[in-house]
Order: C-alpha cells, then sequence, then structure tokens
C-alpha cells in the first residue's frame, strides 16, 4: 500500500516504513488478523503453504499445465464434454492437494488420503475421455454399470472437494436435490413434488453423460470464459494493477470529505469487478481502507459496512461484473455487451447511493480527509502505472466489436504483458508470467467447483422438472400480482443466495427464480438481471451476510450492526431492481413492442435515455440525503420522509412522478441550503 498516507490530524505516516519492532509487530499481528478473519468467512482461503520439495513444483506445474490448457482450447476447442471433464477432473485433483479436508489438518503437508482423493478426480475423466466415442455413438447417454460407478465416484468428489473450497452450504444444499429423484415418487411426498420412479442409471447418467448435469452450461461457462477472466486478473495483479486501483482512488478522492470512504467505495469497486470474490475483496481492499476510515472518525461498523458494500456491488459492476455477466450471456443467449450495457445504469446508481451516503455522513459529522500533500498526485500516479488501464479500454473494444469472449479475454491476456513492459513499475518477468498461469489456476477452483456442484442441481432440476414446481409456486403465491410476485421472487433469490458466491448464486436463482417472471410478460433480460441483483445482495443482507461479517472482522465492529449498515447503504440496489422491471429503459431496452423472449434489445430514445439518467441520479442522491438526514445541515423526520418520497418518484421513470418528485426533491433543496449557510454537527 501507499508508504506516502498520512493521517491529517498529526500528520504522522499511517504505512510509515521505520525500523521500530514495535510496528513491525504490530503490522504482522494485524496481517495474522485479517488472514483469520478471511479464513473464518471465506473457506476458498484456507490453502496448504507448502514451500519446498518436488510437491511444491509437482503442483505449480500442474496449475501451468491448467491454464496452459484454457488458452489452447480456446482456439482449439475440444468436444463439450470432454473439455468440461478435464476442466473439472484436474480442477478437483487440484483442490484435494492444496485445499486440506479441515481446518486442523496440516498445512505443510498433502495427507495421505489426498492422494487418493486426487486419483479418484482423475478417474472420471480418464473413463470419459476413454469411452467418450461410445457414449456418444452407441449408448445415446444411457448408462451402464461402469457409468454409475465412475459417476458416483465423480459425485462424490464434487460434493467433498466443493466442501472444502466452498463450505458446507452448497453441498448440503446439492444432496438434498440428489436425494430428491430417489424419493420423488413416494406416497409421503406432497401432490406437487411427486413423479415417476428413477433408477441410478437415469439419475448418474443425466449427471455424468450429458451436459445437464456436473458438466452443465454453469461448467460451459466456467471452461470457456470465466476461467480466462479470472486468469486476466491474475495477470492484472502481477503487474500491479491492485496498487494503481488504490493510489489513483486516494489521488481522486482521499483529501476529500470523508475522503478514505470514497476511497474504498472507487478501489473496491473496481477490484470487485474483476476478481469477483466480494469476501476476498473486503478483506485485502479492507486492510488498507477500513484503517483509514477509523482515523478519521467513521464509526467501525460502518467502516466495514461501506467496504463491505462497496464489495459486493462490484459484482454487477460492467465490464467484467465477476464473470457472472458471461454465465447470464450463457443462460439467456443474451450477447454479453447488451448485457453490460444493460447493468451500467443500474451499477452506476448503486455506487452512486453509496458514495453519496458516505458523503452525507462526513458532512454531518464533519469528518476530514487525508491531507493533501501526503498523499500521490494523479499524474504521478497515471505516469507510474496508467497505462495498465490500457488492457482493460482494450478488452471493452474487443467485446464491443463482438470478437469472441474467449478469445477477447486471450488476446487482452496477451496485450496485458506487453503494455506491463513499457514501464518498470509494471514489468512482467518470465516467472512473473509462470506465477500469473500459476495463480489464474489457483483462483479459478472455487468458481469451477461451485459451478460444478450447481451442475447437480441443475442435473436433477432437468431431470425432474423440480424447477417448474417452484416456479408455478411462486406465481401461485404471487395470486397474479406482479409486484407481489417479485417481492416473493426477491425473498426466494435472497434465500437462495445466502452464503453463496456470486456465481453459483445467480445459476441457482436463475433456474429457480427467473422463469417465475416469464408470465408478466417481461424481458427475459430484465428478469434475470432482477434475480442476479437480489441473489448478490444476500451477501449483505442479515442474517447471513458474510462481506458484512468480513468487513467487522477486519473494523474490529458488531457483526450484525454492520449487516444492517451495510443493507441501508445499499438501499438503491434494492429499489433500482423494481424500476427497470416496471419500465426497462434504466436497462437501455426500449419497452415499446419488446418480445419477452426477444434475445436483441432496442435501444430507448435518446431522451429516454438522458431523462432516466438526470432523474434517477438525482433521486438515488436525494435518497442518501434523507437515509443520512443531511443536506447542507440536518433535516427533522418531516422533512427526511418528504425527501425520500420525492427521490423514490424521481428513480421511477414515468414523466408525471418525475415532475413531482423533481419539485419536492428542489424544494427541500432550496429550502436546506438556505437555512444552512455552513455545516452543523449533529
Amino acid at each position: 500500500m501507499n508508504s506516502k498516507v498520512t493521517d491529517h490530524n498529526n500528520d504522522v505516516p499511517i504505512h510509515a516504513n521505520n525500523d521500530s519492532e514495535t510496528n513491525v509487530d504490530a503490522e504482522l499481528e494485524a496481517q495474522a488478523h485479517n488472514q483469520a478473519v478471511l479464513e473464518k468467512y471465506d473457506r476458498e482461503s484456507i490453502t496448504r503453504h507448502i514451500t519446498q520439495g518436488p510437491v511444491k513444483y509437482f503442483i505449480a506445474g500442474i496449475c501451468i499445465l491448467y491454464s496452459l490448457f484454457h488458452l489452447y482450447i480456446t482456439f482449439n476447442p475440444m468436444p463439450a464434454l470432454l473439455q468440461r471433464a478435464v476442466h473439472v477432473g484436474v480442477g478437483f485433483s487440484l483442490i484435494f492437494l492444496i485445499f486440506p479436508a479441515g481446518k486442523k489438518s496440516s498445512r505443510k503437508r498433502v495427507a495421505w488420503y489426498d492422494w487418493i482423493w486426487f486419483l479418484l478426480s482423475l478417474s472420471g475423466m480418464s473413463y470419459l475421455i476413454y469411452e467418450y466415442q461410445d457414449i456418444v455413438t452407441s449408448r445415446g447417454g444411457m448408462a451402464n454399470s461402469l457409468d454409475v460407478i465412475f459417476s458416483l465416484i465423480t459425485v462424490v468428489c464434487v460434493l467433498e472437494g466443493s466442501r472444502r473450497i466452498t463450505g458446507w452450504i452448497l453441498p448440503i444444499l446439492a444432496g438434498i436435490f440428489l436425494a430428491y429423484p430417489f424419493i420423488s415418487h413416494m406416497d409421503f411426498m406432497p401432490d406437487r413434488l411427486l413423479t415417476r420412479p428413477y433408477d441410478m442409471g437415469d439419475i448418474f447418467g443425466q449427471l455424468f453423460l450429458k451436459t445437464e448435469g456436473l458438466y452443465s452450461v454453469a461448467i460451459g461457462a466456467s471452461v470457456t470464459f470465466i476461467f480466462l477472466f479470472i486468469l486476466f486478473g491474475a495477470f492484472l495483479a502481477r503487474s500491479g494493477m491492485g496498487q494503481l486501483f488504490n493510489d489513483l482512488a486516494l489521488a481522486i478522492a482521499g483529501h476529500k470529505k470523508g475522503g478514505p470512504a470514497k476511497v474504498a467505495v472507487i478501489s473496491s469497486g473496481f477490484m470487485g469487478s474483476i476478481n469477483g470474490s466480494a469476501l476476498s475483496n473486503v478483506v485485502s481492499t479492507g486492510a488498507f481502507t477500513i484503517p483509514l476510515m477509523k482515523k478519521v472518525g467513521y464509526h467501525k461498523d460502518f467502516a466495514g459496512a461501506v467496504e463491505a458494500s462497496a464489495s459486493v456491488g462490484g459484482q454487477v459492476l460492467p465490464p467484467i461484473m465477476g464473470a457472472s455477466a458471461f454465465i447470464m450471456a450463457e443462460t439467456t443467449g443474451v450477447q454479453y455487451s447488451t448485457i453490460a450495457l444493460a447493468a451500467l445504469l443500474p451499477a452506476i446508481l448503486y455506487y452512486l447511493g453509496v458514495i453519496a451516503q458516505v458523503h452525507f455522513r462526513a458532512g454531518r459529522r464533519d469528518l476530514k480527509g487525508i491531507a493533501k500533500e501526503s498523499l500521490p498526485a494523479v499524474k504521478e500516479v497515471l505516469k507510474a502505472r496508467g497505462h495498465m488501464l490500457l488492457p482493460i479500454v482494450f478488452l471493452i473494444f474487443l467485446l464491443i466489436r463482438n470478437v469472441p469472449v474467449g478469445y477477447a479475454a486471450a488476446y487482452t491476456i496477451g496485450f496485458t504483458v506487453v503494455i506491463s513492459m513499457l514501464r518498470p513499475e509494471t514489468r512482467m518477468s518470465f516467472s512473473d508470467i509462470l506465477g500469473a498461469l500459476e495463480d489464474g489456476a489457483r483462483q479459478s477452483l472455487a468458481v469451477m467447483a461451485a459451478c460444478a456442484v450447481v451442475g447437480i442441481i441443475i442435473g436433477v432440476v432437468s431431470l425432474t422438472s423440480f424447477g417448474t414446481v417452484m416456479t408455478s409456486s411462486i406465481v401461485t403465491l404471487g395470486a397474479g400480482s406482479l409486484l407481489l410476485t417479485l417481492i416473493l421472487t426477491m425473498l426466494a433469490s435472497m434465500v437462495l443466495g445466502m452464503g453463496l458466491p456470486s456465481i453459483p448464486a445467480y445459476i441457482i436463482t436463475a433456474t429457480m427464480a427467473a422463469p417465475a417472471l416469464a408470465g408478466f410478460d417481461i424481458p427475459i433480460l430484465s428478469a434475470h438481471m432482477f434475480v442476479f441483483y437480489f441473489g448478490i445482495f444476500a451477501n449483505i443482507t442479515p442474517p447471513v451476510c458474510l462481506a458484512a461479517f468480513a468487513g467487522a472482522g477486519i473494523a474490529g465492529g458488531d457483526p450484525m450492526k454492520t449487516g444492517f449498515q451495510s443493507l441501508k447503504l445499499a438501499l438503491a440496489g434494492f429499489i433500482v431492481p423494481f424500476m427497470f422491471i416496471y419500465n426497462p429503459t434504466m436497462l437501455m431496452i426500449d419497452p415499446t413492442g419488446l418480445a419477452v423472449t426477444a434475445k436483441e434489445f432496442p435501444l430507448p430514445p435518446v431522451i429516454d435515455i438522458v431523462t432516466v439518467v438526470i432523474t434517477s441520479f438525482i433521486g438515488v442522491i436525494g435518497l442518501s440525503a434523507a437515509l443520512e438526514g443531511f443536506f447542507k445541515g440536518v433535516m427533522n423526520p418531516l422533512t427526511r420522509i418528504a425527501l425520500a418520497a420525492g427521490a423514490l418518484m424521481l428513480i421511477y421513470p414515468e414523466m408525471v412522478t418525475d415532475i413531482a418528485g423533481g419539485l419536492i426533491v428542489l424544494g427541500i433543496a432550496v429550502w436546506n441550503a438556505r437555512s444552512n449557510k455552513a455545516p452543523v454537527m449533529a
């Protein structure tokens, strides 16, 4: 982190580099604490640390070959079932070498039984490769005894491997779904859940021999898109992109009122979009930003909440959206560029809401920023590392030009290496490139495991039509009311998304909840974006809000209070999805005469886009002021209620509500500005 940052109150360097043993011990203690917090809430961070010997190089070699394999098949694709089987088989073999069975297991060596797991993971892949021609030409997807055995081995490996890297929630959920077809024909089952009997061949053939189970569209997206973007993120990290985002955010916003919180929002948003993991982003970025927020006067609960809400929001921020955009493109058939454009305004409104609340709280409590002279200048930051923004620009250019997503990611990885050579600060050596290949493989394992275990759920849903049952249940409870159905879908999405990473959260909600909206003439993109938002925001919604818990752990705050603060900061993210359902203009979709199943969406007229941007921006700022109770001065409860009502009218994209809301917000703003000539302490 930047060593020039100082506390504005006493000009003592916050990250001063001195030789004091006390400071060194304190820094080591803080790092250990942050790592403990990360391991408590993020299973992905509990890894072995093998520092020497042939096992270390063996694991590194497999990781590098795994990354090179994905680059190779981007330009020389194999049959879908085979490349997905290799992706899963090698991926889980790495999981058993890298991730210990439990917290008490050795972190220094690979246990003997994990070598057995390693071989079992490879056995299913090897069997599919050997039997592939017979499976596709002779058996037509019908499973024989050997198929069932190797399917069962692979399923067990997937459940155990995903438990190690994602925790218990996904494997338990998958286990419940896997049990369903075995008992779905029994008399004790409710009528709505009754099905025909299924035998072992039906169930495990579905999971293992087809692309509708373990090797479903989720794994398809993981192998062709997501892995490459995680690898791209690893190359950016090796070239110092995280340092660039932190320094640039400090240079732009560090000296502003409540500057450290604004730095947290900006840097965490950018990093969250690229790395795809809200939890690790909270800890890695929060280790720097949370202490700064506390130093300038933000309460520890609020500081943790700012980091959590900003990190989670990165999952909805284009261009990468934590890789979930590519899953959505694969699931809906809508072009990635269309999804990214649709997500842009809601994401900006989300971050505008967070940063506006941060600003108004700073104004209410008269919280200063960091002394400007102790911060890097924007010009200096861009001179040293600004060229590393070019790979992102290059990627966006390729995607807008509709270059295939896998090709775009692969080309951008090569472009990143070339661009990094322009400055000594970012130049990647051969060992850096090998390190990035290894890092990318390691970082991809959690997503691969989540997609594989979600494939069990997808396979069961496809076999038994359970998804149709859930959809009809939501519609029945909704009683024909769109608003009630939206609320029920929101609740279902948040429950399904509790404690899950963003990608499996979206896949599950898209499978279970999104179809419930199809009967209301809602465009498919709007429906999927709706469940995507609420599946993501389950991570900051009490009682299970892991991102907020991690933020509280770093800040030393109360987990539940931090969770509710996160919920408040993210309020715009809970309102906007309802608004774009009722008027898709907010997603840059022209709602006039639009077919529900359309895969290409016409842009609205320019005047409509300009209107919705201006009114929603003002509305979100007004709502943030109402939530914090401050605009040029402290507001009384009645004024806050009136301002919130006017702001909501502005956010809703209709002419009548825009005019009414605009008059209310303008009137309150003028009144408060005249009544408060200077900021007032609360």
